[in-house]
């Protein structure tokens, strides 16, 4: 049994400010934290997405994930995404990573999607847990990233 409880961000609002400087600092910019806390912002809304989970272990958080309509403007025909996946430091190596990728496989499942992507950086991370490497892809304005697709089983 995992020693994480994975829950919707609305049911952890008080960690908000922890997953906005997580996103900030792990995939953003100096200027980019506006952003990222109006992706949050707009995953507690009853909308379809995005969905943000968190991961928690007693009341600590421990990681995130987002389930996004679209996570690569230049990939925009490519839907849903796995997206905004992290992991804190201190939680690293103890399978986190996988239990927050299942969560939001799960959820696309349960909504009947085929297929559900994501990009990265990192070479050979993915293939681990079942994703297969399709492609280079740019992402904005013009850095070379990992596309991955992942197809779902009913």
């Amino acid at each position: 049994m995992s020693a994480f409880r994975i829950v919707p961000l609305n049911m952890a609002l008080h960690h908000l400010e922890t997953v906005t400087d997580w996103l900030t600092n792990a995939f953003g910019a100096d200027n980019s934290r506006p952003f990222f806390a109006t992706i949050l912002r707009a995953s507690l809304s009853e909308a379809e997405f995005p969905l943000t989970w968190v991961a928690l272990e007693g009341d600590r958080v421990a990681g995130t994930v987002g389930l996004w309509r679209c996570d690569l403007i230049s990939r925009q025909d490519l839907f849903p995404w796995l997206a905004a996946l992290y992991v804190d430091e201190s939680y690293r190596g103890r399978g986190l990573s996988g239990e927050l990728q299942q969560t939001v496989i799960a959820e696309c499942q349960r909504r009947g999607y085929p297929d559900l992507y994501l990009y990265s950086e990192c070479a050979e991370y993915y293939e681990r847990f079942g994703w297969r490497y399709i492609g280079d892809a740019l992402d904005y304005p013009d850095k070379s990233v990992r596309l991955y697709h992942r197809h779902l089983q009913a």
